[in-house]
């Protein structure tokens, strides 16, 4: 089993990350925003869609994750209640919108339940890496279409 770790410098890098944490579960309280460092951090159970749709893995898995994302001005949140900080959270997507003036932008991180925390940001730094163990998931994500 090989852990995961990779560096986002730019939008197109942004999306693999998010496409590896897509489906992560994750405690409200497993979030941080250190302004005197410039830095939003947050610690998840990433479940692990490129080995399951390779083959590679015969059974769904999940691997703490810790991400952070470097330059961050200020950070924003909607409908995450903070004050419940075992509150869970199942992240669907993170996205970059650039400034009028790139390298600044917004990058947003949005969860199921109409969920959104928007990070301003100098510019695209964010950096993924796995931290343990791959242990067997309980079962595979499902997102039912509500178009009906």
């Amino acid at each position: 089993m090989k852990l995961l770790k990779l560096a986002a410098l730019d939008a197109d890098d942004l999306q693999i990350i998010s496409a590896h944490m897509q489906d992560a579960i994750l405690k409200v309280g497993d979030m941080s925003f250190l302004p005197s460092k410039a830095r939003f951090a947050m610690v998840a159970n990433r479940f692990d869609w490129p080995a399951l749709e390779s083959g590679a893995a015969e059974k769904p898995r999940r691997v703490r994750t810790g991400v952070h994302f470097e330059r961050v001005l200020d950070v924003k949140s909607r409908n995450i209640r903070q004050q419940a900080r075992d509150g869970v959270l199942e992240l669907l997507a993170m996205t970059y919108e650039p400034d009028d003036e790139p390298p600044g932008g917004t990058i947003e991180l949005i969860f199921s339940g109409d969920g959104v925390i928007r990070l301003k940001v100098e510019c695209v730094e964010a950096w993924l890496e796995d931290l343990g163990m791959m242990w067997a998931a309980s079962g595979v994500p499902s997102h039912e279409d509500d178009e009906d």
